[in-house]
């Protein structure tokens, strides 16, 4: 009964802030998220990254580990990826995003927070970091099929990860008022997050369904096996083990259709909000799961 009580008190307040705001952008359609999207990623993650880094006493080379178990992630998934879209004959580009690139900011980040506490967001937040960086670069080349060092320069993320490894690298205690600053806009940045999820699942709509379905499978289904491979693979246990295995089971990332209607064609674009909104909404039958054997085996 304890772990079933456990599992509400994780997935409660993420689902229902998400429902909040699918209720707020069926009532107001034209609400532009822009404003919480442009806020979250040049203030709110940094400060996530920064503060759980600076502030969870995990190892400097915990982090690393899990930053290169991410990047080795989506270089496997993204081998996988590219058969399916050869198969399927689509354009194995720019439809590739969606597939090797979870939503374990907006979903994954608070789901590790209630369920693992401060080391949970620690963790999960360095594999979000990876995950933001590959938007910013890889993302971007595959929508556009040009490179361009303009948006990783201009992407904070990657100097919040710099800052907070040296700190804890070196051992730097940070001052409480930096401390305060850190996790009063992380912790309002995730309430903004789930709740632009929300109004995002309201506005977008399902263009190609087939597909959509074909792309939700890899994602929601083979991606959490493939996660819970690498914590075999790679001998994980407790927290470790638990937010690995979560966070490669979230659904398709939100950015990546924000990203492709700056960048591709409205017919990729189009595609691509079909398989966010599919797999975030076939994600709430999973996670669920995914999230009981986390905490019943990795808890």
């Amino acid at each position: 009964m304890d772990l079933y009580i456990k599992l509400f008190e994780v997935l409660f307040p993420v689902f229902l802030v998400v429902g909040i705001g699918y209720w707020y952008g069926k009532k107001d359609p034209k609400f532009d998220t822009k404003f919480i999207t442009t806020l979250a990623g040049n203030i709110g993650l940094p400060c996530i990254i920064f503060y759980s880094l600076t502030t969870s006493n995990v190892e400097f080379f915990v982090f690393l580990r899990f930053l290169y178990y991410t990047f080795l992630y989506v270089v496997l998934f993204a081998i996988l990826g590219i058969l399916i879209l050869k198969i399927l004959k689509k354009d194995v580009y720019r439809l590739l995003p969606p597939l090797i690139l979870p939503n374990s900011g907006n979903m994954g980040l608070p789901i590790c927070l209630f369920a693992y506490g401060k080391t949970g967001l620690a963790i999960g937040a360095a594999i979000t970091s990876v995950i933001v960086i590959l938007h910013f670069s890889l993302n971007i080349l595959l929508a556009s099929r040009k490179f361009s060092y303009k948006p990783l320069i201009n992407c904070t993320s990657v100097y919040a990860l710099i800052v907070s490894l040296f700190l804890v690298y070196f051992g730097i205690p940070i001052p409480g008022f930096l401390e305060n600053t850190t996790f009063l806009i992380s912790y309002s940045t995730i309430f903004l997050v789930l709740m632009s999820l929300g109004i995002a699942l309201a506005n977008l709509r399902i263009f190609s369904l087939k597909e959509s379905l074909i792309f939700t499978f890899t994602r929601i289904i083979i991606g959490p096996l493939i996660g819970f491979a690498f914590v075999n693979f790679f001998n994980l246990s407790g927290i470790e083990a638990g937010v690995m295995f979560i966070q490669t089971s979230m659904p398709s990332a939100v950015l990546t259709y924000l990203i492709a209607r700056m960048y591709s064609p409205k017919n990729i674009s189009d595609n691509i909000a079909s398989t966010v909104v599919v797999s975030t909404f076939f994600s709430f039958i999973t996670v669920p799961i995914v999230v009981f054997f986390a905490l019943k085996y990795f808890g």
